[in-house]
């Protein structure tokens, strides 16, 4: 009988160390059987490609200025370039407190004040050796960025980094969890979220939370803002091994992350309403043209068109230019694109896509 028990307490044993390691398996592997909702998306075409600029290095962001001109973040070497609508690149200058940058850290976003012409002030996002921030400088002063708001987590990687004013005037700034996931979740702390303030870096008005500038939460590391012409807001996330994510995000979203991934159909998460597999997408920068929200992708070497009820997905340059890392529409009316680390002598483009 003493032989029987001891059998039926180590097969119980078996099961239940069974048991642990297939919930640690399907975990792991989930993203093998995963079903996002855009898959084998049709190719189109664009009316026409050409490269504009050459010679970028991993190029990060883009913003227009009154001119017609945009400023061009490079992440690694931390330099604010100028490109004209002739494609001619012109150094403006480097932000020097830059962390020595690293997988993901370095100088990031840029955006031009609504009121440029009046202030001259543009904003941009970087890593410094204790944190990540937003400052603000003015391209005729040598003066160095004044920071607006510090203290955002940062680290080798997941980092955000993309920032735009909105329709309402208010700055929006994208932040990772800095692969310390529960941040995510933390709504006292600043990473995995999205940020809104005001053009001097205060808690923005009508927030969730007074006196917070946290406008929503739950993501891994959102890189994409755009706004429809009704003013509603989508952001890209980058999924882990499952789900790639477009999110239409609304003020004390819940988007989940790292509680669910992808569509989890939980009620106090809000679900995507569009994934993709990191392999197909991996987003970053995006912009509401046409009626459409257009992805840039980098491991998936492609731009997608598609609905901003996640219907009607289209794929277009899938694989011709490399990692792309934003698309974002000109004064011309066609639609500027920033590859990223092509290598060669050429390094990084900024190509002009005609839908």
């Amino acid at each position: 009988m003493r032989r029987r028990r001891t059998l039926v307490v180590g097969t119980a044993g078996l099961l239940v160390t069974a048991a642990a390691l297939g919930i640690y398996f399907y975990g792991a592997f989930w993203g093998w059987w995963a079903r996002p909702t855009v898959r084998d998306a049709p190719e189109a075409r664009p009316a026409s490609v050409e490269p504009l600029a050459r010679g970028l290095h991993y190029p990060f962001d883009l913003a227009f200025l009154p001119d017609g001109s945009a400023l061009v973040t490079e992440r690694e070497s931390g330099l604010l370039r100028k490109v004209g609508p002739d494609g001619q690149v012109t150094d403006l200058r480097t932000i020097d407190d830059i962390a020595e940058p690293t997988r993901q850290a370095g100088l990031q976003g840029v955006a031009v004040s609504p009121a440029y012409e009046e202030d001259g002030w543009v904003y941009v996002y970087y890593t410094t050796e204790t944190d990540s921030r937003v400052s603000r400088l003015k391209l005729d002063s040598s003066a160095p960025p004044e920071p607006i708001l510090t203290g955002i987590p940062s680290g080798e990687i997941h980092n955000g980094g993309r920032i735009r004013f909105g329709p309402d005037g208010m700055l929006y700034i994208t932040t990772g969890e800095a692969d310390d996931r529960p941040l995510a979740q933390d709504r006292d702390d600043l990473g995995g979220k999205i940020l809104r303030v005001t053009a001097e870096g205060e808690p923005a008005p009508g927030n969730p939370k007074a006196g917070s500038p946290v406008y929503s939460w739950g993501f891994r590391d959102p890189q994409g803002l755009a706004w429809d012409d009704k003013g509603e807001l989508y952001v890209s996330d980058f999924g882990h091994h499952n789900l790639d994510e477009l999110n239409h995000v609304t003020a004390g979203g819940n988007y989940g992350w790292p509680e669910v991934e992808g569509t989890g159909g939980e009620p106090e998460f809000t679900d995507p309403i569009a994934t993709w597999k990191p392999a197909d997408a991996s987003p970053s920068g995006m912009t509401y043209h046409d009626g459409k929200i257009w992805i840039a992708c980098l491991r998936g070497e492609r731009l997608y068109r598609i609905g901003t009820d996640g219907s009607s997905p289209e794929q277009l340059l899938t694989g011709e230019y490399g990692r792309l890392r934003l698309v974002t529409p000109a004064p011309d009316g066609s639609l500027w694109v920033l590859t990223n680390g092509r290598g060669g002598p050429d390094h990084d483009l900024i190509l002009r896509v005609t839908p």
